[in-house]
């Protein structure tokens, strides 16, 4: 069994929306969801699965809202909960920003999702491009839309629309990786591995079959080539359009891919990554007046390359007050709401090493508690630099309907790479013969936009034939 009713609350528990699916639970029953769930926090036992009686609730926090599905039978957990994070996709995708006042202003395009959602509390059409063919923001075209029922419903190819036409045929493609890096106090790394997705924004006409090779290990083992430049894959997650049957054979991810932006695949790497921006800092803290803070930042990467955009954000006191800063270069501020210094660099080379210092009022320090030392976080860009080495073989096209790919082109896509570090490094309390080290803890949230070339075939005109598909398509290499 799935959900009864799913309910989005603001963080004062009031409803903003709700649908009812299949009756039989007491759509008031929501009113026990916000003092169950402050009870829990107070006991410190907060859990997903909260119960009343015999009606339970499964919830999630986006933003500033409570998206819950309520349930008096054994349901399937895992299922509403996946149910519950598409809900929240699907409407990032219409709203582009989801929380209480995109529910408010787009209430009547909220309800009809909800409606081809979920079908008596089971999951139905949850895919984001087949909804906006029919549900859309714009009265008028609603009107027209759901005069018919969308080919995509009914077709083998759910994902994809036919008849799909663009003046010029593009692909491109963005690789997304999370970096995990545990470091110890010495500075040495205990453990990492990047955990990555390859996203998609297809601008192509027809039905184009695609086919991708990664330089994926296990694939240049089948074929005999020299694994010196591979990555070995682990836990890979396909979109449903790949050709499961055809990669597990011979590793080829073969697919026809929906149309605009998807996400084609996500996997794990295990390799080593050292910290691209190495920080420390130093805490000294004098009893009943004040609290001095430095950090230090020094790029780790290649002198070639600028860091752009970087932003170091510094946990200072609670309690603090009067600001002072000096940097040898950017610019810093205080942000009281949020307890930090924000210090911005605009270009940082590599190899470079840069100080900030900042000087804090306090009202008294002496009888201070056990206090918890929040991460530094670095956030930072670098074009033209990627991480796991994950590489794009080669990459040829070919299409059902050859007039709809009709010119020859190469695409270069220059991008950008964005690492957010939450680094605790070198952490030093001083407060007269008292010094603490602290070890540190990396989590970087790597943005690649990665730099491909790209060919569209004119399969119009003769090509030289190289390979299976009889035309020449060139390689294709990340940045």
């Amino acid at each position: 069994m799935s959900a009864s009713a799913i309910f989005v609350l603001d963080l004062k528990g009031k409803v903003l929306i709700c649908r009812n699916y299949k009756g039989d639970v007491d759509m008031s029953e929501i009113d026990h969801f916000m003092p169950l769930l402050m009870q829990h926090e107070e006991e410190g036992l907060l859990c997903p699965v909260m119960s009343h009686g015999n009606v339970h609730f499964m919830w999630i926090k986006h933003s500033n809202l409570y998206l819950v599905a309520t349930t008096n039978k054994n349901s399937n957990a895992s299922l509403v909960y996946a149910f519950l994070y598409k809900l929240v996709e699907v409407f990032t995708e219409y709203f582009k920003e989801l929380e209480e006042e995109s529910i408010q202003d787009n209430f009547v395009v909220v309800y009809e999702l909800l409606d081809e959602l979920m079908d008596f509390g089971f999951p139905q059409t949850t895919d984001s491009k087949i909804l906006q063919e029919y549900i859309t923001q714009e009265g008028a075209k609603l009107e027209v839309a759901k005069s018919k029922v969308p080919t995509t419903v009914t077709n083998a190819v759910s994902w994809r629309s036919e008849g799909i036409k663009y003046k010029k045929n593009e692909v491109f493609i963005d690789v997304i990786e999370s970096i995990n890096v545990l470091v110890n106090a010495n500075g040495s790394v205990m453990s990492s591995d990047i955990v990555g997705s390859i996203k998609l924004k297809t601008m192509l006409s027809g039905m184009p079959e695609l086919r991708l090779g990664l330089n994926d290990r296990v694939l240049f083992g089948l074929t005999g080539r020299d694994k010196g430049k591979t990555v070995m894959m682990e836990d890979v997650k396909f979109h449903q359009c790949v050709r499961l049957s055809r990669f597990e054979s011979d590793r080829t991810i073969s697919f026809i891919p929906p149309d605009g932006e998807s996400e084609l695949m996500s996997y794990r790497i295990n390799t080593h990554v050292k910290p691209l921006i190495w920080i420390e800092s130093v805490i000294e803290k004098f009893s009943h007046s004040r609290v001095e803070i430095m950090v230090k930042a020094k790029g780790q990467f290649k002198k070639q390359s600028v860091a752009n955009n970087v932003e170091v954000r510094v946990p200072v006191p609670s309690d603090a007050d009067s600001p002072k800063f000096k940097t040898s270069t950017g610019n810093a501020k205080y942000v009281p709401e949020k307890n930090l210094v924000v210090w911005t660099i605009k270009s940082f080379p590599g190899g470079k090493e840069f100080l900030m210092r900042a000087h804090f009022g306090l009202p008294s320090v002496e009888n201070e508690e056990a206090e918890s030392k929040p991460p530094i976080t670095v956030k930072f860009e670098i074009p033209y630099f990627t991480v796991s080495g994950i590489q794009v073989c080669w990459f040829p096209l070919t299409s059902k309907n050859p007039s709809s790919v009709t010119k020859l082109q190469s695409k270069h896509l220059y991008g950008k790479s964005c690492i957010l570090f939450l680094l605790f490094m070198h952490y030093k309390v001083l407060s007269g013969t008292r010094e603490a080290s602290y070890s540190a803890y990396y989590t970087m949230n790597k943005v690649q936009h990665s730099q491909a070339f790209f060919v569209l075939l004119d399969l119009t005109k003769p090509k030289t034939p190289v390979g299976d598909n009889g035309y020449h398509v060139g390689s294709y290499q990340l940045c």
